[in-house]
């Protein structure tokens, strides 16, 4: 392996390592006072297993169906702005680990390379991730280049109306704009192999990192402060303006951010083809209510109408499983990846997925089941309710 890590938290703590403290912070942490991210983690660890016996599972298979199209994990690497700057060209690259692994990558709005170079530079199947702007023709423009980029899956994602409280990012000088403090310049000089082989390289090859898909007239370096108000994050989104894209858009449409039932409803009968349940990792919405929690009920709620997806918080393969027994059709990863990537480029998120599989595929032996379409919400139970038995 080409770090050595056995787990995400091996991972983890080499990203902590390589990354100034700005940047691992903006990719590891939460919101507010971060209780949301110790919720999410008991969420999964309050949940136990009941495993099936003497059932035989020789011939193990990872492998799902999503979207009428076969693919080797049930996994999608989610969309994350930071993904440029912890790694160079780290978009591109993983992308790639994403291809070469069998399953999408999630283009953000927020990448610092364009959809057009990334899909140049990868095979794999690429979706990408809306953020609907103030000034509607603009976003509108960004779905066209990505209809003209080949990409057939768009991620809306509605959970971010209003700029989350993430006092680290202020502390830290890691906000929009990145500000120049003496506290920063020192963290970046005790990393100088971020500063060499990312930071310094972008720069020589690209020049100072931007965000890439906003328009030529509204971009700006990550380090100037931008104000305009056509490419603010809307913050009046309604359900006529879902209903006004999925007229537009002629792929496939996905709502990403939906913790509730009856939003969950409304947003099949606008005519998505997917839901993504997430609370955007406990970095938003300080006290929102774990994914997990209310998956259950949004699978019911939906019943087959629309592929459901999770995600925030996952750590090992028992929690992708966990979430995928209580009615996820697959996974989408953010963090894991984003540390591998860290700590070994294309070869390091490459690993992140590699551990993940292995240990689905153990976990999904001692649960007694062939494949994820063997699971159901019997073998899942809270450990309050196991612990005081029939």
């Amino acid at each position: 392996m080409p770090t050595g890590a056995l787990n995400i938290d091996d991972l983890r703590a080499l990203a902590r390592r390589r990354l100034p403290r700005g940047i691992f912070d903006y990719v590891d942490r939460g919101a507010e006072d971060e209780v949301g991210l110790a919720r999410l983690r008991r969420a999964f660890d309050d949940l136990v297993f009941h495993p099936r016996v003497l059932v035989d599972v020789g011939s193990r298979d990872l492998s799902t169906t999503l979207f009428g199209r076969r693919q080797a994990l049930p996994l999608v690497i989610a969309p994350t702005a930071a993904a440029g700057l912890v790694h160079f060209q780290g978009e591109i690259e993983l992308a790639r680990a994403a291809a070469a692994a069998g399953i999408p990558f999630t283009i953000a709005t927020g990448s610092i390379t364009e959809m057009e170079r990334i899909r140049a530079a990868s095979s794999g199947d690429l979706w990408f991730q809306l953020y609907m702007w103030h000034e509607r023709p603009l976003s509108f423009q960004l779905v066209d280049r990505a209809r003209a980029a080949g990409i057939e899956t768009l991620v809306l994602t509605v959970d971010t109306p209003a700029l989350p409280i993430r006092e680290y990012n202020t502390r830290n000088g890691y906000e929009v704009p990145i500000r120049a403090t003496l506290r920063g310049g020192i963290d970046m000089l005790l990393h100088p192999r971020w500063v060499f082989g990312m930071l310094l390289r972008t720069i020589l090859t690209e020049g100072v990192p931007t965000y890439r898909h906003y328009p030529a007239g509204f971009r700006s370096k990550i380090t100037r402060k931008a104000t305009w108000e056509q490419v603010r994050l809307a913050d009046t989104l309604g359900w006529d303006d879902l209903r006004d894209l999925r007229r537009r858009w002629p792929g496939r449409l996905i709502l990403k951010g939906v913790l509730r039932p009856d939003d969950a409803v409304r947003a099949v009968a606008a005519g998505v083809d997917g839901i993504v349940v997430s609370s955007h990792g406990a970095r938003n919405l300080d006290a929102a209510v774990p994914p997990l929690q209310v998956l259950p009920a949004i699978a019911e709620a939906v019943a087959g109408r629309a592929t459901l997806l999770a995600d925030s918080g996952v750590r090992r393969g028992a929690d992708i499983l966990k979430l995928m027994a209580l009615g996820a059709d697959a996974v989408l990863i953010g963090r894991a990846p984003l540390y591998g990537l860290s700590a070994a480029g294309m070869a390091g998120a490459r690993q992140a997925l590699d551990i993940l599989r292995r240990e689905m595929d153990a976990t999904l032996g001692l649960l007694g089941c062939r494949s994820p379409a063997d699971l159901d919400a019997s073998l899942v139970t809270p450990a309050a309710r196991a612990a005081a038995g029939p």
